[in-house]
């Protein structure tokens, strides 16, 4: 037993990869209606980019060049965002995140909530790059916007990515505080809580990891990646019967293919 429960702690637990980015924010709304008169046809513009970079990508890279040849304020912004986002199409993430952050450095200093998007996206890029070097100080400035602009949402988010560059430095202490200021951010975040778990449990804190865990999943009910962790937890806590009460349910449900392949093979490990 004691063998298959360290194969299971081996186990990385869910993938903090990047996430699906909103390439509309709402910020953009608000923009909108506080300069109807002058931003309608580039935000309509920028939105016909941006739906156009995921399905001609490549076409979309000599439009932006074209954009940027004659934007400018609020319009070149834009079209380094839609450049960004049509580079993060094409798996560029390095030059992705150079143009989310050319993009924020073009928006004006009123429009701080848009500003601060564009950081936040800047550096997930950077992250996802690899370049841990780069994200931090994009984040750390976006964190800042965030916070200046007293958007709490976004500054979860932006804390859930430091954590990530934390971890990935090495850093547990950084990453803990991060986490810690994305839940007091973000109380509603799974993601935030999940994370946390996740941290929590590799660092050998399973009486946070369960609170942490217990908290994601009863925000985000019958989510598998929150099941998977919530699994693992249990049977690190010495619950076997609670940790296939996790893994079964996920197997079970419709749909979650990956998730069902990695609740499968814990099952498997139990058996064995």
């Amino acid at each position: 037993m004691f063998s298959t429960i360290l194969a299971i702690a081996m186990q990385v637990g869910p993938n903090p990869s990047i996430q699906p980015v909103d390439p509309i924010p709402p910020e953009l709304r608000e923009l909108r209606e506080r300069q109807k008169n002058q931003s309608v046809e580039v935000l309509d513009r920028l939105s016909d980019c941006l739906e156009r970079a995921e399905k001609e990508a490549p076409a979309m890279m000599m439009q932006t060049a074209e954009w940027l040849q004659t934007a400018s304020g609020i319009e070149k912004a834009q079209a380094h965002h839609c450049r960004g986002f049509t580079q993060a199409n094409l798996s560029q993430w390095d030059a992705a995140a150079q143009s989310f952050v050319a993009a924020r450095d073009a928006v004006p200093a009123a429009d701080v909530k848009y500003r601060a998007r564009l950081g936040a996206m800047a550096g997930n890029a950077y992250l996802v790059a690899g370049e841990l070097l780069l994200a931090l100080p994009v984040l750390d400035q976006a964190k800042t916007d965030a916070a200046n602009a007293d958007f709490a949402a976004l500054g979860g988010e932006v804390e859930i990515d430091r954590a990530r560059t934390f971890v990935a430095m090495g850093d547990t202490d950084n990453a803990e505080q991060a986490l810690l200021a994305a839940r007091k951010l973000a109380p509603l975040s799974s993601r935030a809580w999940l994370l946390s778990a996740v941290l929590a449990r590799r660092t050998d804190k399973l009486d946070d990891a369960a609170t942490f865990i217990a908290q994601a999943d009863r925000l985000d009910a019958d989510n598998p990646e929150i099941e998977l962790e919530a699994g693992v937890i249990a049977i690190l806590s010495g619950d076997e019967a609670k940790a296939r009460e996790y893994w079964t349910a996920i197997v079970t449900r419709p749909g979650n293919a990956q998730q069902k392949s990695v609740a499968h093979g814990y099952l498997a490990q139990l058996e064995e």
